[in-house]
Protein backbone atom coordinates (compact mmCIF):
# COMPACT_ATOMS: atom_id res chain seq x y z
CA UNK A 1 0.00 0.00 0.00
CA UNK A 2 1.49 3.37 -1.01
CA UNK A 3 1.43 6.50 1.18
CA UNK A 4 -1.66 7.99 -0.47
CA UNK A 5 -3.68 4.79 -0.03
CA UNK A 6 -2.46 4.39 3.53
CA UNK A 7 -3.45 7.97 4.37
CA UNK A 8 -6.96 7.46 2.95
CA UNK A 9 -7.46 4.14 4.77
CA UNK A 10 -6.26 5.50 8.13
CA UNK A 11 -8.18 8.77 7.75
CA UNK A 12 -11.45 6.94 7.11
CA UNK A 13 -10.82 4.62 10.06
CA UNK A 14 -10.17 7.59 12.37
CA UNK A 15 -13.46 9.22 11.35
CA UNK A 16 -15.39 5.97 11.60
CA UNK A 17 -13.94 5.09 15.00
CA UNK A 18 -13.74 8.60 16.44
CA UNK A 19 -15.37 7.51 19.71
CA UNK A 20 -13.39 4.26 20.01
CA UNK A 21 -10.35 3.82 22.30
CA UNK A 22 -7.21 5.41 20.86
CA UNK A 23 -4.67 2.93 19.45
CA UNK A 24 -6.58 -0.06 20.82
CA UNK A 25 -9.20 0.46 18.08
CA UNK A 26 -8.81 3.95 16.61
CA UNK A 27 -5.49 4.20 14.76
CA UNK A 28 -3.00 7.03 14.98
CA UNK A 29 -2.94 9.30 11.94
CA UNK A 30 0.31 11.04 11.05
CA UNK A 31 1.18 13.60 8.38
CA UNK A 32 1.91 12.22 4.90
CA UNK A 33 5.35 13.83 5.43
CA UNK A 34 5.93 12.06 8.77
CA UNK A 35 8.96 10.11 7.55
CA UNK A 36 10.79 13.24 6.39
CA UNK A 37 9.79 15.18 9.50
CA UNK A 38 11.02 12.40 11.78
CA UNK A 39 14.61 13.10 10.74
CA UNK A 40 14.44 16.55 12.38
CA UNK A 41 12.13 15.61 15.26
CA UNK A 42 14.97 14.85 17.65
CA UNK A 43 12.75 15.23 20.72
CA UNK A 44 10.30 12.64 19.39
CA UNK A 45 7.28 14.49 20.78
CA UNK A 46 3.93 14.77 19.03
CA UNK A 47 0.63 16.56 19.51
CA UNK A 48 -2.77 16.44 17.86
CA UNK A 49 -3.76 18.97 15.20
CA UNK A 50 -7.34 17.84 14.53
CA UNK A 51 -7.02 14.07 14.00
CA UNK A 52 -3.38 14.22 12.91
CA UNK A 53 -0.27 13.80 15.05
CA UNK A 54 2.46 16.34 14.25
CA UNK A 55 5.89 16.99 15.82
CA UNK A 56 5.60 19.46 18.68
CA UNK A 57 9.08 20.93 18.32
CA UNK A 58 12.13 20.65 16.08
CA UNK A 59 14.86 23.12 17.10
CA UNK A 60 13.13 24.75 20.07
CA UNK A 61 10.05 26.91 20.35
CA UNK A 62 11.88 30.22 20.77
CA UNK A 63 13.70 29.89 17.46
CA UNK A 64 10.65 28.48 15.71
CA UNK A 65 8.40 31.30 16.95
CA UNK A 66 10.77 33.89 15.50
CA UNK A 67 11.51 32.29 12.14
CA UNK A 68 8.68 33.99 10.23
CA UNK A 69 10.13 37.38 11.19
CA UNK A 70 13.86 36.73 10.76
CA UNK A 71 13.99 34.19 7.89
CA UNK A 72 11.15 31.76 7.17
CA UNK A 73 9.60 28.57 8.48
CA UNK A 74 8.30 25.38 6.94
CA UNK A 75 5.08 24.29 8.64
CA UNK A 76 2.68 21.42 8.03
CA UNK A 77 -1.02 22.26 7.69
CA UNK A 78 -1.97 18.96 6.05
CA UNK A 79 -4.30 18.36 9.01
CA UNK A 80 -6.74 20.94 7.66
CA UNK A 81 -9.98 19.66 6.20
CA UNK A 82 -9.83 19.90 2.40
CA UNK A 83 -13.03 19.56 0.37
CA UNK A 84 -13.61 20.10 -3.34
CA UNK A 85 -16.96 21.53 -4.41
CA UNK A 86 -17.79 21.12 -8.09
CA UNK A 87 -20.78 21.30 -10.40
CA UNK A 88 -23.00 23.66 -12.37
CA UNK A 89 -24.34 25.36 -9.22
CA UNK A 90 -21.20 25.10 -7.11
CA UNK A 91 -20.53 28.84 -7.26
CA UNK A 92 -24.16 29.69 -6.48
CA UNK A 93 -24.10 27.39 -3.46
CA UNK A 94 -20.86 28.84 -2.13
CA UNK A 95 -22.11 32.39 -2.65
CA UNK A 96 -25.21 31.58 -0.60
CA UNK A 97 -23.28 29.71 2.11
CA UNK A 98 -20.67 32.43 2.70
CA UNK A 99 -21.03 36.14 3.46
CA UNK A 100 -18.25 37.15 1.04
CA UNK A 101 -19.21 38.43 -2.43
CA UNK A 102 -18.13 35.85 -5.04
CA UNK A 103 -19.45 37.67 -8.12
CA UNK A 104 -15.86 38.50 -9.11
CA UNK A 105 -13.89 35.35 -8.49
CA UNK A 106 -10.98 34.67 -10.84
CA UNK A 107 -9.34 31.31 -11.53
CA UNK A 108 -6.63 30.77 -8.94
CA UNK A 109 -7.97 33.51 -6.67
CA UNK A 110 -8.24 32.90 -2.91
CA UNK A 111 -10.99 34.33 -0.71
CA UNK A 112 -11.67 34.19 3.01
CA UNK A 113 -14.96 32.29 3.21
CA UNK A 114 -16.93 33.04 6.39
CA UNK A 115 -20.02 30.86 6.79
CA UNK A 116 -22.83 31.77 9.17
CA UNK A 117 -25.82 29.96 10.61
CA UNK A 118 -29.36 31.34 10.46
CA UNK A 119 -28.72 33.32 13.66
CA UNK A 120 -25.74 35.14 12.19
CA UNK A 121 -23.16 33.26 14.28
CA UNK A 122 -19.96 32.10 12.58
CA UNK A 123 -20.43 28.40 11.81
CA UNK A 124 -17.24 27.80 9.84
CA UNK A 125 -14.54 29.81 8.11
CA UNK A 126 -11.60 29.02 5.90
CA UNK A 127 -9.95 29.66 2.56
CA UNK A 128 -11.77 29.17 -0.74
CA UNK A 129 -9.72 28.80 -3.93
CA UNK A 130 -11.22 28.74 -7.41
CA UNK A 131 -9.62 25.88 -9.34
CA UNK A 132 -11.75 25.99 -12.51
CA UNK A 133 -15.04 27.28 -13.89
CA UNK A 134 -17.10 24.88 -11.76
CA UNK A 135 -14.55 23.62 -9.23
CA UNK A 136 -13.47 25.08 -5.88
CA UNK A 137 -11.28 23.98 -2.96
CA UNK A 138 -12.28 24.85 0.61
CA UNK A 139 -9.63 24.38 3.32
CA UNK A 140 -10.53 24.95 6.96
CA UNK A 141 -10.37 23.50 10.43
CA UNK A 142 -13.56 21.73 9.42
CA UNK A 143 -15.58 21.48 6.22
CA UNK A 144 -18.37 19.48 7.84
CA UNK A 145 -20.74 22.46 7.97
CA UNK A 146 -20.31 23.00 4.24
CA UNK A 147 -20.83 19.31 3.47
CA UNK A 148 -23.97 19.13 5.62
CA UNK A 149 -25.46 22.31 4.17
CA UNK A 150 -24.97 21.03 0.62
CA UNK A 151 -26.72 17.78 1.55
CA UNK A 152 -29.76 19.72 2.83
CA UNK A 153 -30.49 21.43 -0.49
CA UNK A 154 -31.07 20.50 -4.11
CA UNK A 155 -28.02 22.19 -5.57
CA UNK A 156 -26.59 20.81 -8.80
CA UNK A 157 -23.20 20.33 -7.17
CA UNK A 158 -21.19 17.72 -5.29
CA UNK A 159 -18.57 17.81 -2.57
CA UNK A 160 -15.62 15.44 -2.20
CA UNK A 161 -13.42 15.16 0.90
CA UNK A 162 -9.85 15.07 -0.47
CA UNK A 163 -8.13 15.64 2.88
CA UNK A 164 -5.98 12.48 2.95
CA UNK A 165 -4.93 12.85 -0.70
CA UNK A 166 -3.32 16.27 -0.37
CA UNK A 167 -0.64 17.91 1.74
CA UNK A 168 -0.48 21.58 2.68
CA UNK A 169 2.88 23.09 3.60
CA UNK A 170 3.29 26.71 4.65
CA UNK A 171 6.48 28.72 4.01
CA UNK A 172 6.18 32.13 5.69
CA UNK A 173 8.67 34.90 6.31
CA UNK A 174 10.97 37.31 4.46
CA UNK A 175 12.97 34.41 2.92
CA UNK A 176 9.85 32.54 1.76
CA UNK A 177 9.98 33.76 -1.84
CA UNK A 178 13.65 32.90 -2.30
CA UNK A 179 13.03 29.46 -0.85
CA UNK A 180 10.01 28.62 -3.00
CA UNK A 181 11.58 30.01 -6.18
CA UNK A 182 14.67 27.87 -5.66
CA UNK A 183 12.43 24.91 -4.88
CA UNK A 184 10.34 25.25 -8.06
CA UNK A 185 13.13 26.56 -10.27
CA UNK A 186 11.04 29.44 -11.60
CA UNK A 187 10.05 33.00 -10.80
CA UNK A 188 6.89 33.26 -8.72
CA UNK A 189 6.72 37.05 -8.61
CA UNK A 190 3.65 37.04 -10.82
CA UNK A 191 1.58 35.55 -7.97
CA UNK A 192 -0.12 38.44 -6.20
CA UNK A 193 -1.42 38.23 -2.63
CA UNK A 194 -4.51 35.96 -2.42
CA UNK A 195 -3.73 34.41 -5.80
CA UNK A 196 -2.34 31.02 -6.81
CA UNK A 197 -1.19 29.01 -9.79
CA UNK A 198 0.28 25.63 -10.65
CA UNK A 199 4.00 24.89 -10.64
CA UNK A 200 6.24 21.83 -10.35
CA UNK A 201 8.72 20.53 -7.80
CA UNK A 202 10.93 17.76 -9.11
CA UNK A 203 8.36 17.06 -11.79
CA UNK A 204 5.47 16.83 -9.28
CA UNK A 205 2.57 19.23 -9.95
CA UNK A 206 1.85 21.52 -6.98
CA UNK A 207 -0.29 24.58 -6.47
CA UNK A 208 1.54 27.61 -5.08
CA UNK A 209 -0.69 29.98 -3.11
CA UNK A 210 0.37 33.36 -1.77
CA UNK A 211 -1.14 33.61 1.70
CA UNK A 212 -0.35 35.44 4.93
CA UNK A 213 -1.41 33.69 8.13
CA UNK A 214 1.78 34.97 9.79
CA UNK A 215 1.27 38.59 8.78
CA UNK A 216 4.46 38.27 6.71
CA UNK A 217 5.26 37.45 3.09
CA UNK A 218 4.22 33.84 2.70
CA UNK A 219 3.23 30.95 0.47
CA UNK A 220 1.51 27.60 0.66
CA UNK A 221 2.22 24.44 -1.32
CA UNK A 222 -0.67 22.09 -2.06
CA UNK A 223 0.23 18.75 -3.62
CA UNK A 224 -0.34 15.00 -3.73
CA UNK A 225 0.15 13.20 -0.41
CA UNK A 226 2.18 10.46 -2.08
CA UNK A 227 4.98 12.97 -2.69
CA UNK A 228 4.79 14.79 0.65
CA UNK A 229 7.99 13.32 2.09
CA UNK A 230 10.19 14.20 -0.87
CA UNK A 231 8.77 17.72 -1.16
CA UNK A 232 9.19 18.39 2.57
CA UNK A 233 12.82 17.30 2.35
CA UNK A 234 13.39 19.32 -0.83
CA UNK A 235 11.94 22.42 0.83
CA UNK A 236 14.23 22.06 3.84
CA UNK A 237 17.21 21.71 1.50
CA UNK A 238 16.19 24.66 -0.71
CA UNK A 239 15.63 26.91 2.28
CA UNK A 240 18.81 25.94 4.08
CA UNK A 241 20.89 28.81 2.74
CA UNK A 242 18.12 31.24 3.69
CA UNK A 243 17.83 30.06 7.31
CA UNK A 244 14.58 28.09 7.01
CA UNK A 245 13.32 26.48 10.23
CA UNK A 246 10.83 23.60 10.49
CA UNK A 247 7.85 24.75 12.58
CA UNK A 248 6.46 22.48 15.26
CA UNK A 249 2.88 22.34 16.46
CA UNK A 250 3.81 24.04 19.73
CA UNK A 251 4.70 27.26 17.89
CA UNK A 252 2.17 27.16 15.03
CA UNK A 253 -0.63 29.22 16.62
CA UNK A 254 1.60 32.02 17.95
CA UNK A 255 1.77 33.88 14.65
CA UNK A 256 -2.03 34.07 14.41
CA UNK A 257 -2.24 36.17 17.55
CA UNK A 258 0.62 38.44 16.46
CA UNK A 259 -1.21 38.98 13.16
CA UNK A 260 -4.56 39.57 14.91
CA UNK A 261 -6.29 36.56 13.34
CA UNK A 262 -8.90 34.66 15.36
CA UNK A 263 -8.77 30.87 15.05
CA UNK A 264 -11.83 28.63 14.93
CA UNK A 265 -11.96 26.33 17.95
CA UNK A 266 -9.41 28.37 19.93
CA UNK A 267 -10.61 32.00 19.95
CA UNK A 268 -14.29 31.18 19.44
CA UNK A 269 -16.45 28.08 19.07
CA UNK A 270 -18.35 27.53 15.81
CA UNK A 271 -22.14 27.64 15.87
CA UNK A 272 -22.12 24.41 13.84
CA UNK A 273 -21.41 22.61 17.14
CA UNK A 274 -25.14 22.36 17.78
CA UNK A 275 -25.99 20.85 14.38
CA UNK A 276 -25.37 17.66 12.38
CA UNK A 277 -22.71 19.76 10.62
CA UNK A 278 -20.58 19.90 13.76
CA UNK A 279 -16.82 19.61 13.17
CA UNK A 280 -15.63 16.05 13.56
CA UNK A 281 -12.04 17.28 13.81
CA UNK A 282 -12.40 19.23 17.07
CA UNK A 283 -11.65 17.75 20.44
CA UNK A 284 -14.23 17.30 23.11
CA UNK A 285 -14.12 19.10 26.40
CA UNK A 286 -14.96 22.41 28.02
CA UNK A 287 -12.93 25.58 27.38
CA UNK A 288 -10.67 26.74 30.18
CA UNK A 289 -10.25 30.18 31.68
CA UNK A 290 -12.12 32.48 34.02
CA UNK A 291 -15.02 33.24 31.67
CA UNK A 292 -18.32 31.79 32.92
CA UNK A 293 -21.05 31.61 30.26
CA UNK A 294 -24.45 32.92 31.30
CA UNK A 295 -26.35 31.55 28.30
CA UNK A 296 -24.65 28.23 27.76
CA UNK A 297 -22.39 27.34 24.84
CA UNK A 298 -23.69 30.18 22.66
CA UNK A 299 -21.66 32.61 24.78
CA UNK A 300 -18.60 31.14 23.06
CA UNK A 301 -20.05 31.87 19.60
CA UNK A 302 -19.20 35.06 17.72
CA UNK A 303 -20.80 37.29 15.13
CA UNK A 304 -18.48 38.14 12.21
CA UNK A 305 -18.23 41.78 13.25
CA UNK A 306 -16.82 40.69 16.62
CA UNK A 307 -13.91 39.00 14.84
CA UNK A 308 -13.06 41.76 12.38
CA UNK A 309 -14.98 40.14 9.51
CA UNK A 310 -17.99 42.45 9.32
CA UNK A 311 -19.13 44.63 6.42
CA UNK A 312 -17.65 48.11 6.14
CA UNK A 313 -20.58 49.63 4.22
CA UNK A 314 -23.56 47.94 5.83
CA UNK A 315 -25.32 44.66 5.13
CA UNK A 316 -25.45 43.99 1.35
CA UNK A 317 -28.69 43.21 -0.47
CA UNK A 318 -27.56 39.86 -1.91
CA UNK A 319 -28.86 36.68 -0.34
CA UNK A 320 -26.66 34.56 1.93
CA UNK A 321 -27.25 32.36 4.95
CA UNK A 322 -27.45 34.48 8.11
CA UNK A 323 -28.02 37.77 6.32
CA UNK A 324 -31.43 38.45 7.90
CA UNK A 325 -29.98 37.92 11.39
CA UNK A 326 -27.15 40.39 10.73
CA UNK A 327 -29.62 42.93 9.35
CA UNK A 328 -31.80 42.55 12.46
CA UNK A 329 -28.77 43.07 14.70
CA UNK A 330 -27.88 46.25 12.82
CA UNK A 331 -31.44 47.57 13.04
CA UNK A 332 -31.59 47.07 16.82
CA UNK A 333 -28.47 49.19 17.32
CA UNK A 334 -27.40 47.31 20.43
CA UNK A 335 -24.05 47.80 22.15
CA UNK A 336 -21.48 46.26 19.88
CA UNK A 337 -18.24 44.39 20.53
CA UNK A 338 -15.13 44.46 18.40
CA UNK A 339 -11.81 42.64 18.14
CA UNK A 340 -8.73 44.31 19.61
CA UNK A 341 -5.48 43.15 21.15
CA UNK A 342 -4.25 43.18 24.74
CA UNK A 343 -0.69 43.60 26.02
CA UNK A 344 -0.39 42.00 29.43
CA UNK A 345 1.66 43.54 32.24
CA UNK A 346 5.05 41.81 32.30
CA UNK A 347 5.37 41.91 36.10
CA UNK A 348 1.93 40.38 36.64
CA UNK A 349 2.67 37.65 34.09
CA UNK A 350 6.01 36.93 35.77
CA UNK A 351 4.13 36.47 39.03
CA UNK A 352 2.11 33.65 37.46
CA UNK A 353 5.12 31.99 35.86
CA UNK A 354 7.16 32.06 39.07
CA UNK A 355 4.32 31.21 41.46
CA UNK A 356 5.57 27.61 41.97
CA UNK A 357 8.73 29.12 43.47
CA UNK A 358 6.83 30.97 46.18
CA UNK A 359 4.29 30.26 48.87
CA UNK A 360 0.51 30.18 48.89
CA UNK A 361 -2.07 28.64 46.62
CA UNK A 362 -0.93 28.12 43.06
CA UNK A 363 -2.81 29.76 40.17
CA UNK A 364 -3.49 27.95 36.92
CA UNK A 365 -0.16 27.63 35.08
CA UNK A 366 0.64 29.51 31.89
CA UNK A 367 1.88 27.31 29.08
CA UNK A 368 4.52 28.89 26.88
CA UNK A 369 4.48 30.12 24.26
CA UNK A 370 0.71 29.53 24.48
CA UNK A 371 -1.81 26.88 25.43
CA UNK A 372 -3.08 24.34 22.92
CA UNK A 373 -6.68 24.28 24.11
CA UNK A 374 -9.30 27.06 24.02
CA UNK A 375 -9.06 29.41 27.01
CA UNK A 376 -11.53 32.26 27.54
CA UNK A 377 -10.76 34.82 30.26
CA UNK A 378 -12.87 37.65 31.64
CA UNK A 379 -11.75 41.19 30.87
CA UNK A 380 -12.79 43.71 33.53
CA UNK A 381 -12.99 47.47 33.99
CA UNK A 382 -13.92 48.63 37.47
CA UNK A 383 -14.83 45.07 38.39
CA UNK A 384 -17.40 44.84 35.56
CA UNK A 385 -17.02 42.39 32.67
CA UNK A 386 -16.47 44.26 29.40
CA UNK A 387 -14.90 41.62 27.19
CA UNK A 388 -13.34 38.20 26.72
CA UNK A 389 -9.66 37.49 26.16
CA UNK A 390 -8.42 34.49 24.15
CA UNK A 391 -5.18 33.16 22.71
CA UNK A 392 -2.85 34.37 25.46
CA UNK A 393 0.61 34.13 23.88
CA UNK A 394 4.18 34.84 24.88
CA UNK A 395 5.58 36.54 21.77
CA UNK A 396 9.37 36.45 21.49
CA UNK A 397 9.11 38.82 18.51
CA UNK A 398 7.32 41.47 20.56
CA UNK A 399 8.96 40.53 23.89
CA UNK A 400 5.49 40.70 25.37
CA UNK A 401 2.54 38.61 26.48
CA UNK A 402 -0.39 39.33 24.17
CA UNK A 403 -3.89 38.12 23.45
CA UNK A 404 -6.94 38.84 21.37
CA UNK A 405 -9.97 40.42 23.02
CA UNK A 406 -13.59 40.76 21.98
CA UNK A 407 -14.51 43.92 23.90
CA UNK A 408 -17.38 46.39 24.23
CA UNK A 409 -16.80 49.32 21.88
CA UNK A 410 -17.00 51.71 24.85
CA UNK A 411 -13.64 50.39 26.04
CA UNK A 412 -12.07 49.65 22.64
CA UNK A 413 -9.82 52.71 22.34
CA UNK A 414 -6.13 51.71 22.18
CA UNK A 415 -4.43 52.61 25.43
CA UNK A 416 -7.42 51.74 27.62
CA UNK A 417 -6.39 49.98 30.82
CA UNK A 418 -8.22 46.77 31.67
CA UNK A 419 -7.78 43.76 33.95
CA UNK A 420 -7.70 40.13 32.82
CA UNK A 421 -8.94 37.64 35.40
CA UNK A 422 -6.63 34.65 35.11
CA UNK A 423 -7.60 31.16 36.19
CA UNK A 424 -10.60 28.88 36.23
CA UNK A 425 -13.35 29.42 38.81
CA UNK A 426 -12.44 27.69 42.05
CA UNK A 427 -8.69 28.17 41.54
CA UNK A 428 -6.38 30.81 42.98
CA UNK A 429 -7.35 33.43 40.41
CA UNK A 430 -5.09 36.40 39.75
CA UNK A 431 -5.83 39.82 38.28
CA UNK A 432 -3.44 40.79 35.50
CA UNK A 433 -3.24 44.34 34.23
CA UNK A 434 -3.41 44.79 30.46
CA UNK A 435 -3.67 47.55 27.86
CA UNK A 436 -5.94 47.59 24.82
CA UNK A 437 -3.90 47.58 21.61
CA UNK A 438 -4.75 47.98 17.92
CA UNK A 439 -4.37 44.96 15.64
CA UNK A 440 -2.22 43.59 14.19
CA UNK A 441 0.44 43.69 16.88
CA UNK A 442 3.22 44.02 14.31
CA UNK A 443 3.34 45.55 10.81
CA UNK A 444 1.29 43.73 8.16
CA UNK A 445 3.72 42.59 5.45
CA UNK A 446 1.44 40.12 3.66
CA UNK A 447 1.14 42.35 0.59
CA UNK A 448 4.87 43.01 0.19
CA UNK A 449 5.72 44.14 -3.35
CA UNK A 450 7.86 41.21 -4.46
CA UNK A 451 8.74 42.82 -7.81
CA UNK A 452 11.23 45.00 -5.96
CA UNK A 453 12.90 42.14 -4.05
Amino acid sequence: MDIADAQRSTYEAVLRLRDAPFVAERPALFSPAAAAQHESNTLGTYGHFAQTLLPLEYTGWIQECGAHVTSCYLGDWSSLHKVVVRGREALDFLAWLGMRDLSRFEYGQIKHHVQLDENGWVASEGILCRLDEEEFLYTAGSGDWLMWQLSQGSWDAEVVDVSPERFIFGIQGPAALDTVEKLTGESLRDIAFSRSRMSRIGGVPVRVLRTGISGELGYELHGPAGHANEIWSATVESGGQFGISPLGLRSQPVQHIEAGIATNGLDYLPASLLTPGAPRQFRRGTPGGSFVPENGVTDYFRKPGELGWGFRKGIPDRDFLGRDALAADAAQGELRRTLLGLRWDAGDVAGILTAPLGEGDLPDPMEVPRGRVPVFDQVLVGGQRVGVSTGRTLSVNLRSTISLCVIDETYAAPGTDVVVLWGRPGTAQREIRATVTALPFKPDRRRTDVSAL
